[in-house]
């Protein structure tokens, strides 16, 4: 997590466009990181950069880097993409790579942030990576009100994180990967349990967990879905099931939210003609990209950006 500050901002050196606004994209430490090592972990206490700036992060994005913000006790109003919210703690918010967010926190909010290469959520293609890929399909908040007594179990994961990563004992690495995959395993457990009614089984996990990987790199191309399952070595009907018993959405419709969320980043963060971002996004005529748009969002896109500015004026 990093502060839109001027000695961020001169370092990242790489930025996102929002009209009047800019949203710097960079890694934790202000350099700018196309590729994060698939190795890279971090951990701090919420504290540690947020009480320098009044306990307000302003809006940025990370390019390879989730973030898991585990809110212990306190408060925070957090931002993902164009969602705002604010959930009660204990809680953890997930923020998949790439996505634009900011968070207010109350003052003395007490929790840690833990910030790793999404990489790594497919090293292996073994159960593990597939529960916790399943985990980052899309920014979400994970309640954490009721688990008891599981709770000191998650949060012990993390005291270990944060102990090994300032040690750097011997072994350290190896420790603090078996505490981070320990502390997204139990964070899965409970997501799929409050978001869906059972996890998936490992063939439909992984197999989804590809699929989206695949959709991250191609949704611009409006690709049939047989494309994708072939080149996933499937059927399309083997495809959608996988896609279906994870998300419980079809596999066109992952593909369709995941074009609408970026026609509402690039709508709220590039000030271009909606035609420009019409063709940007795959769409070989601007009208259609309006009939789309306005389909799922019940708005058209000028009427989707005109009320963003106004939210964010108001804010």
């Amino acid at each position: 997590m990093c502060a839109a500050t001027n000695e961020c901002l001169e370092s990242a050196g790489r930025h996102r466009s929002t009209g009047g606004r800019r949203v710097p994209v960079f890694s934790l430490y202000g350099e700018a990181s196309e590729a994060p090592d698939d190795e890279f972990v971090h951990i701090e206490a919420i504290a540690d950069r947020s009480v320098r700036y009044d306990w307000e992060i302003d809006r940025h994005a990370h390019h390879g880097l989730a973030q898991v913000l585990m809110v212990f006790a306190g408060g925070v109003t957090a931002r993902l993409d164009d969602v705002v919210t604010s959930p009660v703690a204990p809680c953890a918010v997930l923020v998949p790579a790439g996505t634009v967010h900011a968070f207010r926190f109350a003052p003395g909010t007490e929790g840690r942030v833990l910030t790793f290469a999404e990489g790594r959520l497919g090293l292996g293609g073994t159960e593990r990576a597939a529960l916790v890929t399943s985990l980052f399909a899309a920014p979400a908040v994970v309640d954490l009100t009721d688990v008891g007594a599981a709770r000191e179990r998650l949060e012990r994961h993390f005291v270990d994180i944060d102990e090994e990563f300032r040690d750097r004992r011997p072994g350290w690495t190896t420790a603090i990967e078996a505490s981070v995959v320990g502390a997204l395993v139990w964070l899965a457990r409970r997501h799929a349990s409050t978001g869906r009614a059972e996890t998936a089984v490992r063939p439909e996990a992984d197999l989804h967990g590809r699929f989206r990987a695949l959709v991250e790199r191609r949704f611009a191309e409006h690709r049939p879905i047989g494309v994708y399952a072939a080149e996933l070595g499937v059927t399309e009907s083997r495809l959608d099931r996988a896609v279906r018993t994870v998300t419980g959405r079809s596999a066109f419709e992952v593909v369709q939210e995941r074009l609408l969320l970026e026609a509402r980043r690039k709508l709220v963060y590039i000030a271009a003609p909606v035609s420009k971002l019409a063709y940007e996004l795959g769409f070989e005529d601007p009208a259609y990209f309006w009939r789309f748009f306005r389909r799922r969002t019940g708005m058209t896109p000028t009427e989707f950006r005109r009320a963003q500015r106004e939210r964010a004026e108001e804010g």
